[in-house]
């Protein structure tokens, strides 16, 4: 056996700003949906509910529609990335993204169209939820294979960015709309972010095609090592990596919807703050979160990948109580600090998390790996996070149970995480 350095890329950053402009405008467009499912959606497309919850968790069902369509993205997508290339996949789910999230923005309402209203919707989000599977795993193997063993957290990280940044572009504009005219949302203005989001596509697509393909997946391929299916692949060499994937990401996946599209509705319907308020909190922890990844992802390289992510994890047990207690007092700015506090705990867990689920999976078939494990996680916690927290709410008249849930969450995280296996791109250089 000969000893080979593994495949690195001399545009490690390239590739990692890349990454970072094309998760944002995915999750731009994912999170405008999130945005407006909790707060015009229920009452433009599900107008018949009388009690307002009614309409709330039927907004919500939709927004669950593209989480089950996701398993699907990263499966179709994770192939062809496995088999023709990470680049191209990602050019494609670029494209579905953007085409989706304009049609959103064009759709007639209930009072307009009737029921084929929210069948479209419906039918829009799941091709979203498709881009979105294929879009994350790509993202952050490009970012991760292209980077030096010493700096992957950190590289990896960039994908990440995308996350806060669509989260803050997404509130961000729907505060700037709010604060324009409160009512205006209500009539069309809730559909600018939606027809502006092709702007953000073509720059993205511009970026995203003048990136070289990961060397990991060049040096498969060179290697005539690609898997001829790789699903089966993944099944059949990683179903315990793939399991504990799964259950590494609760929190990363599912706890981020819980404390921004369930908090954000649950603050407005039951405790009287308005959506200024907290659409303006949300923007300003989206910032921290957005200028910390990068650092508690450093500190990742530093002193340890899955410490970091441990501590993030713990961070969020804590908060999870004060976070909902802060809302009944009504103080903006005790709002304002909690919403910060927890989004830096979230980004000392989402930030890494890339490198860790990377390297859980051989890179033969580790785009559809990754990629099921994500899209799978994605579907179960973040599809039904906010649904799961209206129905516990509705039931019990009380925060604790999804409090509580939060917690059950990050227990379960840091638990598959002290099992999680770590494979390197040595084992490409190697044949």
């Amino acid at each position: 056996m000969s000893e080979r350095t593994a495949p690195t890329s001399t545009h490690p950053a390239r590739a990692a700003v890349a990454a970072f402009v094309g998760t944002t405008i995915e999750w731009f467009d994912f999170y405008i949906y999130a945005t407006a499912a909790s707060l015009v959606f229920g009452t433009l497309f599900f107008p018949e509910g009388t009690d307002p919850l009614v309409g709330l968790m039927a907004s919500f069902a939709t927004f669950s529609v593209g989480f089950f369509a996701r398993p699907l993205g990263g499966l179709l997508f994770g192939h062809f990335g496995d088999r023709i290339g990470r680049k191209s996949a990602l050019v494609t789910t670029l494209l579905m993204m953007g085409v989706a999230t304009f049609c959103v923005g064009l759709l007639p309402t209930y009072e307009q169209a009737g029921f084929l209203a929210p069948l479209l919707l419906v039918v829009l989000r799941f091709v979203q939820g498709i881009a979105v599977g294929g879009e994350w795993g790509g993202a952050v193997l490009m970012a991760v294979e292209h980077a030096p063993e010493n700096r992957k957290t950190f590289y990896g990280s960039f994908a990440q960015l995308g996350n806060p940044a669509g989260a803050l572009l997404a509130t961000g504009s729907f505060s700037l709309i709010t604060a324009w005219d409160a009512d205006l949302l209500y009539t069309w203005g809730w559909r600018l972010p939606f027809l502006a989001s092709v702007l953000l596509v073509l720059v993205g697509l511009f970026i995203r095609l003048k990136v070289e393909e990961s060397p990991v997946f060049t040096a498969v391929q060179e290697q005539d090592r690609t898997a001829e299916l790789p699903v089966r692949e993944a099944l059949r060499t990683s179903w315990r990596p793939l399991l504990l994937g799964i259950g590494v990401l609760p929190v990363a996946v599912g706890g981020y919807y819980i404390v921004t599209t369930f908090l954000q509705a649950y603050g407005v319907t039951e405790t009287g703050i308005s959506e200024q308020v907290i659409l303006n909190g949300l923007s300003l922890a989206a910032f921290v979160e957005l200028v910390a990844t990068l650092g508690v992802s450093w500190l990742g390289d530093r002193f340890g990948t899955v410490r970091v992510v441990v501590i993030g994890l713990v961070g969020v047990i804590v908060l999870a109580l004060p976070q909902f207690l802060v809302l009944e007092s009504g103080s903006v700015a005790l709002i304002f600090l909690m919403l910060c506090l927890m989004r830096l705990a979230m980004a000392a867990v989402y930030g890494p998390i890339a490198r860790v689920l990377a390297q859980m999976y051989p890179p033969r078939a580790r785009y559809t790996s990754i990629s099921i494990a994500y899209q799978v996680a994605g579907a179960i916690f973040g599809g039904l996070s906010p649904l799961a927290c209206t129905a516990l709410y509705a039931a019990t008249g009380s925060i604790l149970p999804v409090v509580g849930l939060l917690m059950a969450m990050a227990a379960v995280s840091i638990a598959c995480l002290a099992y999680a296996p770590r494979h390197t791109d040595e084992e490409v250089a190697v044949a």
